[in-house]
């Protein structure tokens, strides 16, 4: 990444240096250096571009099309485990979802738009909004969730002799989370291995190959809590006492916290027969947590960056795609977890994605 930064000034100081050089001619001739100037700075940045994409045609081949057009269905898993330093703990999750949307690509781009269909009826709104850029060296990823409304107390321990059973599976409404941040990651194999051949169908796998992955994201965390909703439940569920508890133990009423993190891991395509591809990745992310309820000193302090705030998060995918370059359609699952630890306040949270898709390639590249 650094030495395509490093090309492109060099390419800008080229330019400055032919401009000053034709200084000296008339005003046509400076107007026509300039042109070619213009001219020769574009193909510089064009070039430097392309490198992004250079492959052994060997091991990957090539897209053969400019736009693509797919639908997708993805069923979603979410869960919240929220504690204290108490040992009370309260798991969150909604039942399982269904979301369905159309995705648009032009090369390197993709844009998507899904809306959940199993909850429309309920009115517990939830979407997502993607857009994605690929290439066989770099990738990012931008993504905003609102997990809305909808979800069910899956597990409860209060302590104190409490009995929470009569808790579990409750639909709780006073819940609600939305999370929104990019991902960034680098393929060192880039020239023999395709990331985008597994998870954006935008170039083709023709022989197995692995490669160490690098990536850094951000990624912020949104979470309403009602107190108020909480204590009506455990009021007619568990009993007057249990409000009593819940008044001091339980989450913040809002939670905002921001996820850094620098990640590492490994990831494999296997080729086992013509057009069909097989891959899987783990990648362990250093997560920096930083909420910002702190004060503006705390949140720029080095004392703050210390062992107390890193958790360890994970990201795994899998993808099974049979492409054969002009239509696709496979499946991929990915799961992201997060861990966010203060002294008094844990959340750890735990997404995950399984998507089927079907799709065609169109506007053939001269």
């Amino acid at each position: 990444m650094r030495w395509h930064c490093l090309s492109v000034c060099l390419a800008f100081f080229l330019a400055l240096h032919a401009m000053a050089a034709s200084a000296d001619g008339s005003r046509d001739t400076v107007r026509t250096d300039q042109t070619t100037i213009g001219e020769r700075f574009i193909d510089r940045a064009y070039q430097v571009v392309k490198k992004f994409s250079q492959v052994d045609t060997n091991y990957i081949e090539r897209q053969h099309y400019d736009y693509t057009f797919m639908m997708q269905s993805t069923t979603t898993y979410e869960s919240y485990t929220m504690g204290t330093s108490d040992n009370q703990v309260i798991e969150l999750s909604p039942d399982l979802s269904v979301k369905v949307g159309p995705y648009v690509g032009w090369r390197w781009v993709f844009l998507g738009y899904t809306l959940d269909l199993s909850h429309v009826s309920n009115g517990h709104r939830k979407h997502d909004v993607t857009a994605s850029f690929y290439s066989n060296q770099v990738g990012v990823d931008l993504f905003y969730r609102t997990l809305g409304s909808g979800f069910k107390i899956r597990k409860m321990k209060m302590g104190h002799g409490i009995n929470t059973a009569p808790m579990r599976d409750v639909p709780f409404n006073g819940f609600a989370a939305s999370v929104k941040g990019f991902n960034l990651y680098y393929i060192f194999n880039h020239r023999r291995f395709s990331y985008p051949a597994a998870f954006s169908q935008s170039t083709n796998q023709r022989r197995s190959c692995g490669s160490w992955l690098a990536g850094f994201s951000v990624t912020k965390h949104d979470i309403h809590f009602d107190h108020d909703e909480m204590a009506r439940l455990l009021r007619n569920r568990v009993g007057e006492h249990a409000v009593v508890v819940h008044d001091s133990i339980l989450s913040p009423d809002k939670t905002h916290y921001t996820d850094i993190s620098l990640s590492a891991g490994y990831a494999y395509n296997w080729v086992f027969a013509h057009n069909w591809l097989a891959a899987i990745s783990f990648s362990a992310a250093l997560g920096y947590k930083r909420s910002s309820g702190t004060s503006l000193r705390e949140r720029i302090s080095w004392k703050d960056f210390t062992v107390k705030n890193y958790n360890l998060d994970g990201i795994g995918r899998m993808a099974i795609v049979w492409n054969n370059t002009r239509w696709y359609a496979g499946m991929n699952g990915v799961m992201h977890t997060y861990r966010y630890r203060k002294s008094r306040f844990s959340a750890n949270s735990v997404f995950g994605n399984f998507n089927l898709y079907v799709g065609m390639n169109f506007g053939k590249r001269r």
